[in-house]
């Protein structure tokens, strides 16, 4: 028997969004938390799917791209490209309050990387699959980070 692969799988975890706030009303911290980990499983379903790697091996290439620096670098290469509405989520997202930076962090890439996972959330909750999945296209292409 053939093993069938369905490329157009529906996604395992699909966002839900809380029933009495509209996606544009939640507080960019929360769309920083949501975004941080569809970021990361992003970054992490392209190395897997990009390499035959150890898993060790994995985890230091991920942390090229989801440390403060290299998500506050990607976000300059996203800025050009973005609507008004998405420019604007980002803008949310750098100037809210989400903490301390780690200590090995420069403060403006923390804000920086914050406004990034914003956005990732927003795009997420919004169900943008397409959107994301392009914007996340650049962060695996000419990639000088």
């Amino acid at each position: 028997m053939k093993d069938r692969i369905n490329h157009t799988l529906d996604p395992v975890i699909s966002p839900v969004v809380p029933a009495d706030v509209p996606v544009n009303l939640l507080s960019p911290v929360v769309l920083a938390y949501i975004g941080d980990a569809v970021f990361e499983i992003y970054v992490r379903q392209r190395l897997v799917a990009g390499y035959n790697r150890k898993p060790h091996e994995l985890h230091r290439a991920a942390t090229g791209y989801v440390s403060a620096s290299a998500q506050a670098k990607l976000l300059q290469r996203w800025m050009p490209l973005l609507s008004g509405e998405e420019a604007d989520i980002v803008r949310r997202g750098r100037n809210t309050k989400s903490g301390q930076p780690p200590k090995n962090a420069d403060p403006a890439d923390y804000r920086h990387a914050t406004a990034l996972e914003c956005l990732v959330g927003y795009l997420y909750y919004h169900g943008a699959k397409d959107r994301l999945e392009q914007l996340m296209d650049l962060a695996f292409t000419d990639r000088t980070i």
